[in-house]
Formats: C-alpha cells, structure tokens, sequence
C-alpha cells in the first residue's frame, strides 16, 4: 500500500505546484498566500508518503484528497484535478490493502511446512 500511496501523493505535490502558479495569476490572492497555502500541502504530501501505513495516515490522505478538490474554488481545475487524485488515492488505498493482503498469505504459505513443496 505505501508504494501505491506515496507514488499518488508525489504527483499530487507536482500538481499543486503547478495549480500554484496558476493561482498567482488571480489578482485577488496574493503570492505569499499562495505559496504559503501550497508550501504547506505540498510538505503535507511528502510527510504522508511517510506517515501512510501508521494509524491515521490514511485518514489524512483523504482531508489532503478533500482540500485538494476544496481548492477548485481559486483555481477551477482543480475540481477536476483533485477528483481526479480523490479516485487515485482510493485506488492505491483499495489495491494496496489487497496486495499487501497477498504479500502476506503468500509469505505465510511459503514459512508453513504444510505447503507441497516441503512435504
């Protein structure tokens, strides 16, 4: 799971850059606002990647997931853009579980001396 997750966030860090610099081109916000808002979740993004497997990590992929689309209102392709990330992250949450799930079983039947190759 930590592999899907963190590959989801790391884009999701470049994708709010990017939406950074759109959003500077709003003459109603200004820069240090910006940066500011956008420093802080592009460094929530990278703590993530590290945090994801602890308990409460994946709940707060999914507040960054919801602030992401919340941001469509300064800049609106980021609706798109963070529906986009909320269906990812849902993905890398979902797949990764059940291959982690695998990994596990797998490993399990490898250690157990009830498998054919032991006998």
């Amino acid at each position: 799971m930590r592999t899907l997750c963190s590959s989801t966030l790391i884009g999701e860090f470049f994708v709010i850059g990017f939406a950074a610099l759109v959003a500077m081109k709003d003459p109603d916000l200004s820069t240090t606002t910006v940066w500011t808002v956008s420093g802080i979740a592009m460094f929530l993004c990278v703590v993530l990647c590290g945090v994801v497997t602890r308990p409460g990590g994946v709940a707060l992929g999914w507040a960054l997931q919801l602030a992401l689309i919340a941001s469509g209102v300064f800049v609106p392709t980021m609706y798109f853009m963070g529906a986009l990330f909320a269906a990812l992250w849902w993905a890398s949450v979902h797949y990764g579980r059940k291959i982690d799930e695998a990994r596990a079983r797998f490993a399990a039947q490898a250690g157990s001396p009830t498998t054919p190759d032991a006998a």
